[in-house]
């Protein structure tokens, strides 16, 4: 019989002394978010397309209000990120043309439910064009970071869940609507699933987040999708 199982929800505790100084990991299930996902043996693959999450090397969104520009593009590239191969897909921010933030993101959906699962980012924060911080990055297994759920396969509306997992990052996202209208430069997108991303972190700040079905994130806060699709 062939057993489900949450890959890393029991980290080795290594470096026992840094870790009284990190914040501390909810503990599955027991704060009203979900936290802990089952999977099975070899089911994570690193391509593939949920109803809001295309994980499809070349599909690309950008995104813009006022002067700032989010890139998010698919990566032909895997980085193999606590013994599961993951998908990376880039985002770049930047703000009159001038890079503010690029990341490489890890992701790998289930062949099983559809679900897309957050396994780290590698970060670089800039300042006057130079790299001056990889604040908020992480990674699945290292440190007692576990992965989170990106996007679910069966969105439900009031689900509630952790999208990362880590002491530098513990971004956590409610499912508000699946039925939300939003404008954007690139049309008007009907029945859309619509997030309320909150993280203990930073308590009392608050983003809205607006998918749409076949397409993916159309509304990031301020920002609003221009194009999506693979550039020519």
């Amino acid at each position: 019989m062939r057993h489900a199982l949450t890959i890393l929800v029991s980290v080795s505790l290594a470096a026992t002394a840094t870790s009284a100084q990190r914040p501390r990991l909810p503990q599955p299930d027991t704060d009203g978010w979900t936290s802990a996902f089952a999977v099975e043996p070899g089911e994570l693959v690193a391509t593939g397309r949920n109803p809001y999450f295309v994980l499809e090397p070349g599909y690309q969104l950008i995104l813009e209000g006022g002067s700032v520009r989010l890139a998010v593009t698919v990566l032909d590239a895997t980085r193999t990120v606590a013994g599961v191969e993951t998908r990376v897909v880039e985002e770049r921010e930047t703000d009159k043309g001038k890079p503010v933030e690029v990341s490489r993101n890890y992701f790998a959906i289930s062949t099983r439910t559809n679900s897309v699962f957050y396994f780290g980012e590698d970060v670089d924060i800039y300042k006057n064009g130079r790299v001056t911080s990889h604040e908020g990055g992480w990674l699945a297994g290292i440190g007692g970071a576990r992965f989170g759920l990106a996007m679910p396969g069966e969105p439900r509306p009031k689900a509630k869940y952790y999208q990362e997992l880590a002491p530098a990052a513990m971004d956590r996202a409610e499912i508000i609507s699946l039925n939300a209208t939003v404008t954007t430069p690139a049309g008007v997108f009907t029945n859309c699933l619509e997030t309320e991303e909150t993280t203990p972190l930073e308590p009392g700040t608050k983003e809205a987040k607006y998918y749409a079905r076949g397409i993916g994130l159309v509304q990031d806060g301020s920002l609003k999708l221009v194009r999506h699709g693979r550039p020519k």
